[in-house]
């Protein structure tokens, strides 16, 4: 198990669920359009928020960003991404330093040669000043040269990836030890040591798991736009978490032009809920279709009683229903398992006829209750999933 850190109101790691993170995109001078960004990400399901602060035009703008945040009844944790001039900043802006729940620090970037030390220990003394936690976060991309240069010249039979990996875990490990040497608390350290290459980051995770027990903050850094990041980040994120590596996680998509932010919440919802970490809404089960399935009905169904789950989600907890997380709907379209999978579901929905308008039998705790037909076969089968919700965990 490892150590419990917390970040303004969240608990990560110990014992408390993975957690969930995001970044905004947004210009952090402009503080209403970043304060809109990171509400609409906690509204998704983001637990803590994190934004660039690249110079003092942002790190002046924190104060107004916390200040309509709490105005709009948002307590969401706060983190400060800082990058090459993070010790300046904090230095020159203390109330900054002091509203940001956590920093995070790129120990790659903190200054080369002499300046590099003393500017992460700037920033870990600030930490501690302002009693707040810090997340010493690794890049594949901007490794420490100097770590890296020394482990090639003692490892030469090592290809360049290897030594990339070896040196963000030395990287890590000696940023955690210097860390506490400067006074900073086990409670307030969290790592990372993300890659855009999936192996890459696998490997790299594994061996940090087995040399610290702080926290670790999962991510394949630069996944990628649309199905490629979302599949880079489920292979890589999947395969540390059922080894029971992560304590918060953080799904990086390239956002289509114009698209909402939040997508990338959703994949880290649907990646820890498919993993059997945790539960955020109703699962639809449907079939994928074949050459039984004439009907395009279910594939109808399956898509609207997804956006009608997804819609409602939020509204049976506002109302206060608690395990409706846990329901599974089927939506099946054929007779093969069809009946099977309804039964195995808290409400099921099976069309095992053929033909544009097959009847379609409803199974609840695996015993039929119903054949629904016509037109408004779908606007039925909402009723009765949401009375199911009401009286089943009302």
């Amino acid at each position: 198990m490892t150590v419990e850190v917390r970040v303004g109101k969240i608990g990560i790691g110990g014992d408390n669920p993975v957690r969930i993170q995001s970044m905004t995109n947004t210009p952090t001078q402009d503080e209403k359009v970043t304060a809109k960004q990171i509400m609409e990400l906690a509204d998704a399901g983001s637990e803590l928020v994190r934004f660039t602060i690249m110079d003092g035009h942002g790190a002046e703008k924190v104060v107004k960003i916390k200040e309509i945040l709490e105005k709009e009844k948002y307590d969401v944790p706060l983190i400060g991404d800082f990058h090459f001039n993070g010790h300046l900043l904090l230095e020159r802006f203390p109330d900054m330093a002091q509203i940001l729940d956590k920093y995070r620090i790129n120990p790659g970037n903190v200054g080369h040669g002499e300046k590099h030390d003393p500017n992460f220990r700037i920033m870990i003394e600030k930490a501690i000043d302002n009693k707040k936690p810090v997340r010493i976060g690794v890049n594949f991309g901007s490794i420490d040269k100097q770590v890296y240069m020394k482990l090639m010249d003692e490892n030469k039979e090592k290809s360049s990836e290897e030594l990339a990996i070896d040196a963000m875990v030395v990287s890590a490990m000696q940023s955690i030890k210097k860390a506490i040497e400067y006074g900073l608390g086990k409670d307030k350290i969290i790592v990372s040591t993300k890659a855009s290459s999936v192996p890459s980051m696998i490997r790299a995770y594994e061996e940090l798991a087995k040399r610290t027990d702080q926290p670790l903050h999962l991510g394949v850094t630069e996944a990628g736009m649309g199905d490629k990041g979302i599949i880079a980040s489920t292979a890589g994120l999947s395969t540390l978490l059922q080894q029971g590596i992560g304590d918060t996680i953080r799904v990086s998509l390239t956002p289509e032009p114009g698209s909402s932010r939040t997508k990338e919440v959703e994949v880290a919802q649907q990646i820890l809920q498919q993993n059997g970490l945790r539960q955020f809404m109703p699962i639809v089960i449907s079939c994928p279709g074949c050459g039984r399935t004439t009907s395009i009905l279910f594939q109808e169904i399956a898509k609207e009683i997804t956006e009608y789950l997804k819609e409602n989600a939020p509204k049976w907890k506002k109302a206060g229903y608690k395990g409706f997380e846990d329901m599974k709907v089927a939506v099946m379209g054929c007779i093969v398992n069809g009946p099977g999978e309804s039964k195995e579901a808290n409400i099921g929905l099976s069309l095992p006829g053929v033909g544009e308008d097959p009847v379609s039998p409803v199974y609840i705790d695996g015993k039929p209750v119903e054949k629904l037909k016509g037109d408004k076969r779908i606007d039925d089968f909402k009723k009765l999933i949401d009375d199911y919700v009401k009286s089943h965990y009302g």
